[in-house]
């Protein structure tokens, strides 16, 4: 199904994006022109009035993009496993006692050894997709990686280890 969404411009407030799921709900967000935006879920029986108005902030938003997202991207890479066999994805614990805690991503050069991707890390409550090669890990983080067996089970090894293997 392709989703449309409806674009709004509200006149002295800012803009308004809506669209209506599957189950005909219809949901929207305005973003004032304040930079304030309202999250909102809109009355099923009168689609003009909403039912519930909830205000974020920008960190709020984010986080909402953020999660959305990434949830979207697992879905996508699940459907991607089951299409390509061998292609697998795995969440992996960072333990207190792993060398990469408080490391760079890139540090690990975990693609260039198990040819296995770090896809996003969940620290939290938090999602954090398609982390950079200066992103640092902390103990307790959980990895999102895909690749082969062989390639997450390289990665795992990595982040196990007290020493790096050089």
């Amino acid at each position: 199904m392709r989703v449309r969404v409806e674009q709004t411009a509200l006149p002295g407030i800012g803009m308004r994006h809506d669209l209506v799921t599957e189950s005909g709900r219809r949901l929207g967000v305005v973003s004032h022109r304040n930079g304030r935006r309202d999250l909102v879920l809109y009355d099923p029986d009168d689609p003009d009035s909403s039912q519930h108005d909830i205000p974020l902030t920008d960190d709020e938003a984010e986080a909402l993009a953020d999660i959305l997202g990434a949830s979207l991207m697992l879905g996508q890479l699940s459907g991607l496993r089951e299409q390509a066999a061998g292609l697998l994805t795995e969440q992996i614990l960072i333990p207190a006692g792993s060398w990469y805690v408080n490391k760079r991503l890139g540090d690990t050069q975990a693609r260039t050894r198990t040819g296995a991707s770090i896809v996003a890390v969940l620290r939290g409550g938090e999602v954090i997709v398609s982390p950079g090669p200066t992103f640092r890990f902390a103990s307790g983080d959980v990895v999102v990686v895909v690749g082969n067996r062989r390639g997450l089970d390289g990665v795992a090894s990595i982040f196990a280890d007290d020493e790096p293997d050089g």
